[in-house]
């Protein structure tokens, strides 16, 4: 059973590495969240759309427990970019309305014991059940992943990272 220390715990690491990610976009402007700067197609605009969604599907995944779902990798396109209507500015305020909904649905579930059936997709063909728990330690890799990833991306695009800020 989870005790409140440990839902704190999570709800804290969760909101750490989401603000070292937001770090990595300080002084970012729309035009360079949109910029490549490596071989990769990755942008850190791209990277922060995804985090909103990814976080935004898995908290939906502990709420709905949906015994039938199926992952549409159709929503894939254009998953890792931002939008043309979406700004760096909105997909922060975005996810700290997801962020806030997380660490909610945290200290309401009943037991981070409890499992819970994730979506099939065409590498997972067969169901797959993670606790509570491990879904939002997912959450968290996701997050820890692609902070990585920015982070090469800013140094690519400025010569800042999350460590180290220009003026």
């Amino acid at each position: 059973m989870a005790t409140e220390q440990e839902r704190a715990d999570l709800i804290a690491a969760l909101a750490a590495q989401r603000e070292l990610f937001q770090i990595t976009l300080r002084g970012i402007d729309d035009e360079q969240a949109r910029q490549r700067t490596t071989a990769s197609e990755l942008t850190l605009g791209g990277l922060l759309h995804h985090l909103v969604s990814c976080e935004r599907h898995w908290a939906t995944v502990i709420e709905e427990r949906d015994e039938t779902a199926e992952l549409d990798i159709s929503k894939f396109d254009g998953e890792y970019a931002m939008g043309p209507d979406e700004t760096v500015a909105g997909l922060l305020a975005e996810w700290e309305a997801v962020a806030a909904a997380t660490a909610n649905l945290i200290r309401a579930e009943a037991s981070l014991d409890t499992s819970i059936p994730t979506p099939t997709a065409p590498w997972t063909p067969e169901r797959v059940w993670w606790t509570v728990r491990f879904t939002v330690l997912h959450i968290l890799r996701e997050i820890t992943h692609h902070s990585g990833h920015a982070d090469i991306i800013r140094e690519a695009l400025d010569g800042a990272n999350t460590t180290y800020q220009r003026a």
